[in-house]
This record gives structure tokens, sequence and C-alpha cells, in this order.
């Protein structure tokens, strides 16, 4: 899975790992971090730069090499640059889409070539609740995550026929290391829904990325698992 080190990324490595899965993950800006879960999860990190054009391919080289074919994917790594769309950048635009969107699919394609010569493998891609739920000053993340969903569904069908399930999850506000940067009426906003007052927490969406790689979600494709406490219900 690619962004492993933190928050949900972690939350997903340890629960994959507990569910007996042997499990590789990407850092980018924090290798103690991602050190630190490897000796806590027995997971082995690799460095990826979702910017990197040529990367996506060596490293699903490494990882076979490493640790076997590759039977999963999961697409949790992502930027963040907030600003009103009117004073936004077009290199912040460019690092938002590129990262989130481009990185995204260059890992998909790099996985892809093996996954439909075996007719087997799993595609996870999380999305948020910024693509589903508007949010000033969110218009390149947005755009990058709704991506996200029309990608999943478009590959769902390419892949179907090869034995290649594709989904995505869609998370509510989670408090991790990437949403502590946003203002608290933005938090407000998209906490305003909820049905349950717990509201969302990474083991949460964890879970749910567990059960759509595992076998007892073998007949879905082309779907996308909200987990937001209720907020969009």
């Amino acid at each position: 899975m690619t962004g492993g080190g933190r928050g949900l990324g972690r939350a997903t490595v340890e629960a994959l790992a507990a569910s007996g899965m042997t499990v590789a993950f990407t850092w980018n800006s924090d290798e103690t971090a991602a050190r630190a879960v490897e000796a806590a999860t027995g997971a082995r990190a690799f460095h990826l730069d979702l910017r990197d054009r040529a990367r996506p391919d060596d490293l699903v080289e490494e990882v076979e090499t490493a640790l076997g074919s590759l039977e999963g994917l999961v697409n949790n790594a992502g930027l963040r640059r907030e600003s009103l769309l009117a004073m936004t950048s077009d290199e912040d635009w460019d690092a938002v889409l590129d990262s989130n969107l481009g990185g995204l699919f260059r890992c998909c394609r790099a996985v892809l070539r093996g996954m439909m010569v075996r007719r087997r493998g799993v595609i996870v891609n999380v999305s948020s609740l910024s693509a589903l739920h508007g949010v000033a000053g969110q218009g390149a993340y947005a755009a990058s995550k709704a991506g996200i969903l029309g990608m999943t569904r478009s590959l769902a069908r390419e892949a179907g026929k090869r034995g290649v399930r594709v989904n995505a999850v869609v998370p509510g506000f989670v408090a991790t290391d990437l949403t502590a940067g946003l203002p608290e009426a933005a938090v407000s906003h998209l906490r305003a829904g909820e049905c349950l007052a717990r509201g969302v927490r990474p083991e949460d969406v964890a879970q749910a990325v567990l059960f759509l790689l595992s076998e007892s979600a073998a007949a879905i494709t082309g779907q996308t698992l909200v987990v937001d406490a209720g907020a969009s219900a």
C-alpha cells in the first residue's frame, strides 16, 4: 500500500498485518516513522515519491522480488494543499493532481500488468469525503479525489473480466496528521451531518479496506464504500 507510515496508512498496515497478510508499504517524507511501523508490524517499507514517473514500475519489481507476487494494492498516500480556487497557483494545482491522481494512476498501471496476466488481484483506492461533499478551499484536493472515484469505476470495467476487482473507500473526517491543519470551520462542516457521535477512527477505515481486499468482497467491484459515521446519509 502507498503511504503506510502515519495516520490512516499506519492503521491499515496494522490491520492487514494482523490479519496474516504479507504487507509492503511506501513512505516519502518520514523514514523514521516508516521504520517504526516496520518494527511494530513486520511489514516492509519502500520509498516512493508519487510524482516520480518511473518509480512505480521499479517498486513493483522490488516488492515482488522481496515478497512474492502482488495480490493487492491499496492507494492511500496523498497530498493536500489548502487555498481558495481563485488564489490557487498552477504549481499547487499540478502538485496535488499529479500526486493524488497521477500517482494513483501510475501505481495502478504498474501492478495491473501482473494481476491481469495472473487473472487475480484487488485494488482499493482511498478517496475522501471532499469528493462528495464540497469544502471551501479544497478545490484541487476535491478534484483529485473525485477523479479517483471515476477512475475506480472505469478500471473495474476494464479489469473485471481478468479477475481483478477495483473499489474505493471514502473516509469521512478522521483526525490524522493530514487533517491536523484543517481550519476548525472546515472540520465542523465535514462533521456536521454525522449520525454517529463517535465519529470515524483510523481503524474503522482500515477495516473497510481489509474487507474489500478479502474474499468476503469477492463479488464487489466498481463500488464506493463510504465510512463517514453517516455524514453523507
